[in-house]
């Protein structure tokens, strides 16, 4: 939908790359400042987590893709496509069973019978093929320092192998694999073991709390002893702590707080992914299951954020090939909610394929937002989308520019820019887009200016105008269930929504999907007014707009 973009990829994320570089080196420790994630120096400046998951918690226990590419490749890979960190999975058993944390990663390999994935590590890591699991484990996390990409560590599962399900003994305190104690032992020996690496940011306590064991009281319980024996041993991390119900329901927050010895340490991550709403996105109406799905989130964990927590979802993800309608409708949600939150998350996953899961050699990851061989980017129009989020639009110390609204299209991940009075609105890259403020009176106008949008007519370009208050077609309400339709009425009365054409420039059509069709997408007809602080573009210059701007003093003045 809309022009092609993908010759401006390689600059967006040459521009990431750098952003990201510069934030990283400036920004350690980190620590928190009411729901944002700040450094500790430069007065608290807000920084962004923008993560990939990197597995290394299956079966071969040691990180995927060393038999594909080498690892400082991989590294300077994830920050090449405008990720700032790594969610870096483990198992729990690598760092309290000896016998498995001394097996050497060619012992490992072996016995899985991954002869070719060996010959792989011997092209592309050599020096890590004959070093134990543990030692294999902490090359990963040096390479990544090297590299300077933040790091959160994550405690996967206990037992190395595919996560998850409810009866796979790893899924509370208590199951056959997750001895409480022996997990604090082994969560305060991976914050001590990574006490003086820079970039380890964060501890992820425990992925995915499950099964019919799972308990409110026995989660505050070790939850609470876990977070402080990582801060005792590392005061430096994040403590990020999960919820139940394999990380959907943190409810139990909103009526009895997390006490804990330590304060600005504290997050609490989240999981959304499209089937954990079965097939409900491509069934039914994509309006109604957004709006849903978002009320639920934001029952669950999403009020976090209006506490004062920070809230990281660090797993998300979709099938990259694109041909999965589920997926597809969810992600548009997914965007629009996490621009107008502007949250912390890590995406599933880094990884094209597995060296063996469930039983396959060599299993492709569709989710992987890598190809199978872990050389190219899966899907440069995904990363594309996904770069508008990976930036924060406001936060502490970000910028000297006074908050203002951006109008956000989910399904581009682009912003509502000018060019001048009599060009046409069009959508472009958020940064620098044009800073709007929505008045009481429901209309949108580029700040510092007279200039508000409006609707001139069912299949026409949407314009600026001057004349703006008791004027029908200059007032923007979000209507549908989704509260992702922006609808303004024509001068006759007609009801329009904005939209996008095939050049990407703004116009209004009837408005589409408002009812219970669920074989309608509403994808181009969704925008989200989202609050920033994040530079805005150019006020206008030319003699035209001078013109205008004062007859716009005038008429109002």
């Amino acid at each position: 939908m809309g022009r092609n973009l993908s010759s401006s990829l390689p600059l967006l994320l040459l521009l990431a790359t750098i952003f990201h570089r510069h934030l990283t080196a400036v920004a350690l420790p980190l620590s928190t400042n009411s729901r944002w994630i700040v450094n500790e120096g430069e007065g608290g400046k807000r920084v962004k987590l923008s993560c990939v998951n990197w597995v290394s918690h299956l079966d071969a226990v040691v990180a995927e893709g060393l038999s594909k590419q080498p690892v400082d490749v991989i590294s300077n890979k994830i920050l090449e496509m405008g990720f700032n960190c790594v969610r870096l999975t483990y198992p729990l058993f690598l760092f309290t069973n000896d016998s498995l944390g001394s097996v050497t990663v060619r012992q490992s390999l072996k016995k899985l019978g991954l002869i070719e994935s060996i010959a792989g590590f011997q092209a592309n890591n050599p020096s890590i093929l004959d070093l134990p699991l543990i030692k294999a484990f902490q090359e990963v996390v040096a390479s990544l320092d090297r590299n300077n990409v933040m790091m959160i560590l994550d405690n996967q599962i206990s037992k190395p192998g595919w996560c998850c399900s409810d009866f796979d003994g790893n899924g509370f305190f208590g199951d056959r694999y997750f001895d409480p104690e022996v997990w604090l032992k082994g969560l305060t020996k991976v914050a001590t073991m990574f006490n003086n690496s820079t970039n380890v940011v964060g501890m992820s306590l425990r992925n995915e709390l499950r099964g019919p064991r799972q308990n409110v009281s026995i989660w505050y319980r070790y939850m609470q002893k876990g977070a402080e024996a990582v801060h005792a041993a590392n005061p430096n991390v994040l403590v990020i702590l999960s919820g139940l119900s394999y990380d959907k329901d943190l409810s139990f927050i909103q009526t009895q707080a997390v006490n804990l010895t330590f304060s600005n340490k504290l997050v609490f991550e989240a999981h959304w992914y499209g089937f954990s709403d079965s097939e409900d996105w491509e069934t039914g109406n994509p309006n109604q299951v957004c709006g849903r799905v978002v009320d639920n989130i934001m029952r669950k964990s999403g009020f976090l954020l209006d506490k004062g927590y920070p809230l990281f979802i660090s797993e998300w993800g979709v099938d990259q090939r694109g041909t999965n309608e589920n997926d597809n409708r969810y992600l548009n949600c997914f965007i629009a909610w996490a621009a107008d939150h502007d949250l912390d998350w890590a995406i599933w996953t880094l990884a094209g394929s597995y060296y063996f899961r469930e039983g396959v050699v060599g299993m492709e990851e569709f989710y992987g937002v890598l190809n199978w061989d872990w050389c190219e980017p899966r899907n440069s129009s995904f990363l594309e989308k996904i770069s508008s989020i990976q930036s924060p639009f406001q936060g502490p110390g970000l910028s000297n520019t006074r908050p203002h609204k951006l109008i956000f299209h989910p399904a581009t991940g682009l912003c509502v820019q000018r060019q001048s009075f009599f060009k046409p609105l069009t959508l472009g890259p958020c940064t620098g887009a044009e800073g709007w403020d929505y008045t009481p009176k429901k209309t949108l106008t580029i700040k510092g200016t007279y200039y508000c949008l409006q609707t001139d007519g069912v299949g026409k370009k949407a314009k600026l105008g001057l004349i703006c208050t008791d004027n029908n077609s200059s007032k923007w309400e979000p209507i549908s269930a989704s509260k992702l339709h922006l609808s303004s009425k024509t001068n006759n009365g007609t009801v329009v929504c904005l939209d996008i054409d095939s050049e990407n420039n703004i116009v209004t059509n009837s408005c589409r999907c408002l009812t219970n069709d669920s074989r309608c997408d509403p994808a181009s007809q969704w925008f989200k007014i989202i609050n920033s602080t994040m530079r805005v573009g150019p006020q206008p210059y030319s003699r035209v707009d001078a013109i205008l701007q004062s007859l716009g003093a005038n008429l109002l003045g």
